[in-house]
């Protein structure tokens, strides 16, 4: 009995199940995604202490960022607003700067700034932190937990993000298939489908992106996606004008699906086909491009170094994207669904699909190369860890495109002869019992009235008997047996590729990631008149184990020194501890370990007065931090103390 594939609908349920197991796993173990720009100073200072209230105050950012007028809040413990609400650009000399001024007469106490931005590269970002006038006093303000860009409004944002990959993934790569791979396709009802569900779910998401916009960089509230004038706000931003012109390129785009798969559809000559398939290709090609840059312009891309060169390389990144795992969507649908795709069709589009590699993989070395830019990043930071899973999975890809290459090897010029030989075999047996049966029927004649539907239904069946044995026969053919399952395998592993892609974007980039780990690590080094300010990133391995302990030895020289810690979340919040300690010791001289325990002062942060430390030199620091009764761990940074 010849092998048969399994039935189609089965086969997609099992291969999504395993891709939502895998994409479930990829998203579990990834680090929470951060934005481009990221807060580097501010005055007065986190967790400072000063004798009077200042008139502002003052905060300093890594990158260009967008700032509202309610963007700075100041809170007194009793989460009275202290500030004007007017935020104030300081900016001068790349130094990127923004304030708020303070009412005059404000009380002793703690006070609280909590901040929200947009970074350059349209992604939210929060903080906050803590300044005390006088004294700490023993409350502060309460904020919610949740970061800009989290929450119900995230996740959903997050799935349009996702969604609009997809759609454009579908909507260019099936367009580009019919037209240079099998143009007798856009006669088909089921790439037809294909293409148009791909422009459906583009158009779709890019709406939901544009009313999710507002809540998602500002209020964190899914019933402010209505909001008007939240709306008009997001229109006057990069962003909301680059949702904005997709909408409108998908407005032609849908001219192009019409004529695609109408008037092109429809025509017989050669000549006329011919110079209709370039011009389709010619406007094809500009809208994909156009909507490609509405993602360029807008996102990594359009910040950092080399953004005159990187947008047009992302953009030409993402045409080869669509083109490759758009067409392998195509195929996969023609080899299910259409019963008589030639060879040549599937030949063509191995070799577009090797031209789209071919691009993607000199287009992405650049990408990585300006986003991680240095072989630590790959490994040390988020976004590189993400960019080595990518990797490997579209090596995978790559793979399983060889075996396809070698199934296509063995095809003969058509994928079904054998079906139609079969079909037509069919039709002549049926032929022949009814010429046998004929004598019988004429020795007793009966009247059969004609019935309509009665005809209708029989041809019904008869269709259906016929497309029965195609497809048993189709099935049966080692060749495009296999074929099937290669590409289906293909299909699987673009799913979880284009999840991956989809978190990167949203990731900060490697170079960015390092650069900011460097600025805080150079402020270690003994320097006359500036306290010793570092960062060491922490995991007890428990639930809500991860974070980063900032320590600061004012004023970092030999002697009494001031110490302060204060422990951060990911997302920038503050993290509470049972227990925390910290310890001091000269491995060169063989002095200590000097064990420090400070008093919690306030949420995350502790504090320690005269604090000796006997000479300057290399200190190894240690950081012991315990989240809950087994859950604790040491770690440790060296740091020079003049």
């Amino acid at each position: 009995m010849p092998a048969t594939a399994p039935p189609f609908g089965a086969a997609v349920i099992r291969l999504l199940l395993v891709t939502a197991a895998l994409l479930g796993t990829l998203l579990a173990g990834a680090a929470p995604a951060s934005a481009h720009a990221a807060l580097t100073g501010s005055d007065p200072k986190d967790g400072a202490v000063v004798a009077t209230a200042p008139e502002q105050v003052t905060l300093t950012f890594s990158e260009k960022i967008a700032l509202g007028d309610d963007s700075i809040r100041v809170l007194e413990p009793s989460g009275k607003r202290s500030d004007t609400g007017e935020v104030r650009d300081m900016s001068a000399g790349g130094v990127v700067k923004y304030g708020v001024s303070l009412h005059a007469g404000l009380p002793d106490g703690t006070y609280t700034v909590a901040w929200q931005a947009v970074s350059a590269d349209s992604h939210p970002i929060s903080g906050a932190f803590t300044f005390s006038v006088g004294a700490p006093s023993k409350t502060t303000v309460a904020l919610p937990e949740q970061s800009a860009g989290g929450g119900i409004v995230g996740a959903l944002y997050g799935i349009a993000r996702y969604t609009a990959y997809a759609g454009f993934v579908l909507l260019v790569g099936g367009g580009a298939f019919v037209l240079a791979c099998w143009q007798r396709g856009a006669g088909e009802r089921p790439l037809q489908r294909l293409v148009v569900r791909g422009w459906i779910t583009l158009t779709a998401s890019t709406l939901v992106m544009l009313l999710l916009r507002a809540p998602y960089t500002g209020s964190g509230k899914l019933a402010d996606a209505f909001d008007l004038s939240g709306l008009k706000a997001v229109l006057d931003t990069r962003a909301g004008a680059s949702l904005v012109s997709r909408l409108l390129l998908l407005g032609a785009a849908a001219l192009f699906v019409a004529v695609l798969f109408g008037a092109y559809a429809k025509r017989e000559d050669p000549q006329e086909k011919k110079d209709l398939t370039f011009g389709l290709a010619l406007g094809g090609g500009v809208l994909a491009a156009g909507i490609a840059a509405t993602w360029a312009l807008s996102e990594h891309a359009s910040t950092g170094i080399q953004t005159g060169l990187a947008m047009p390389v992302d953009i030409l990144h993402l045409l080869a994207v669509a083109t490759w795992l758009g067409g392998l969507a195509a195929l996969l649908v023609a080899l299910y669904r259409v019963p008589d795709i030639e060879r040549g069709a599937v030949r063509n589009f191995s070799r577009v699909a090797f031209a789209g590699v071919a691009v993607l993989a000199a287009t992405g070395l650049y990408q990585s190369w300006r986003q991680v830019g240095s072989w630590s990043a790959l490994t040390g930071t988020a976004y590189g860890r993400l960019l080595l899973v990518k990797i490997a999975l579209v090596t995978v890809l790559v793979g399983t495109a060889w075996f396809s290459r070698r199934w296509t090897g063995r095809l003969g010029e058509r994928l079904v002869p054998e079906a139609e030989a079969a079909a037509t075999s069919g039709e002549r047996a049926e032929e022949r019992a009814g010429e046998q049966e004929a004598p019988e029927a004429e020795a007793e004649p009966v009247t059969v009235p004609e019935d309509p539907a009665r005809a209708a239904q029989l041809a019904r069946q008869k269709a259906a008997m016929t497309t029965a044995r195609v497809k048993r026969v189709r099935d049966a053919d080692p060749g495009r047996l296999g074929l099937r399952r290669s590409v289906l395998a293909e299909a699987a592993v673009a799913v979880v590729v284009l999840a991956v892609t989809t978190v990167l974007t949203s990731t900060e980039p490697g170079r960015t990631e390092e650069k900011e780990a460097g600025r805080s690590g150079s402020a270690t080094a003994a320097v006359p008149d500036r306290p010793v300010d570092v960062r060491v990133p922490f995991d007890t391995g428990g639930e809500d184990g991860r974070g980063t302990a900032r320590v600061e030895l004012d004023p970092g020289r030999s002697g009494g020194n001031a110490l302060h810690v204060w422990l951060e979340r990911p997302n920038g919040r503050a993290m509470d501890a049972p227990e925390l300690k910290v310890a001091f010791t000269n491995n060169a001289k063989e002095i200590g370990p000097l064990p420090v325990v400070p008093d919690r002062i306030a949420t995350g942060h502790w504090s320690a007065d005269g604090v000796q430390i006997p000479m300057p030199g290399t200190w190894e620091l240690e950081v012991t931090v315990r989240t809950s009764d087994i859950d604790q761990v040491t770690v440790k940074k060296n740091v020079k103390i003049g």
